[in-house]
């Protein structure tokens, strides 16, 4: 993901120790031939799952997600943060805590697209404290979905989300590993590293 890398490196803006801003590509402005390539990447790690549904949370995880539907040709599903007049019964529900809005939000998602017949892949576009995934994930047990694994767009490897997950047993597959954000800096993790490299 050499492409990704390069985004990060020239469009990433420091805010703290823990948060980057990447707005003008993922967050709010959305590179959609970056999107295309981050589809594209997760499909192939993914290839052979058996993945039947993309489930994300609105609103950054969403571009990610449709282009990883559009290359796995299964449908996607978001769960929604804010109630809606169309969005009332029969709703699979998880609290998500939000560390850098610090609030807690219940997502919803409806139990007509979710089931016991489901092989889901979870996509988010960060990974920090691993709240996020981990209310996809409950949504998916909830419906008796299995889990082929969670893409996540871009990981904060110095919290502790990713290692959360994956003692859980989960399959965590990070595009970009982010080692510090350090003096405004950003650092990779020595595998995103070698990957940029390999990619030249």
């Amino acid at each position: 993901m050499k492409l990704l890398i390069e985004k990060i490196k020239n469009d990433g803006i420091v805010l703290s120790p823990t948060v980057l801003k990447v707005d003008s590509f993922l967050n709010h402005q959305i590179d959609p031939y970056l999107m295309q390539e981050i589809g594209k990447e997760f499909a192939e790690r993914f290839a052979g799952c058996g993945i039947t549904k993309v489930l994300t949370i609105e609103s950054s995880g969403i571009a990610p997600a449709v282009m990883a539907g559009l290359q796995l040709k299964v449908p996607v599903v978001f769960g929604r943060k804010r109630k809606s007049l169309t969005l009332v019964n029969d709703l699979i529900t998880a609290s998500v805590y939000s560390f850098t809005k610090e609030e807690t939000s219940e997502i919803s998602v409806s139990n007509k697209y979710l089931s016991e017949q489901d092989k889901v892949l979870i996509i988010d576009d960060f990974l920090a404290n691993g709240q996020a995934a981990l209310g996809l994930a409950d949504i998916a047990r909830k419906a008796n979905a299995s889990i082929a694994g969670i893409g996540i767009v871009i990981e904060k490897g110095f919290q502790n989300g990713g290692r959360l997950l994956r003692e859980q047993g989960y399959r965590v597959e990070s595009l970009a590993i982010l080692e510090s954000l350090e003096n405004g800096k950003v650092s990779f993790d020595h595998s995103t590293e070698k990957l940029g490299e390999l990619t030249r």
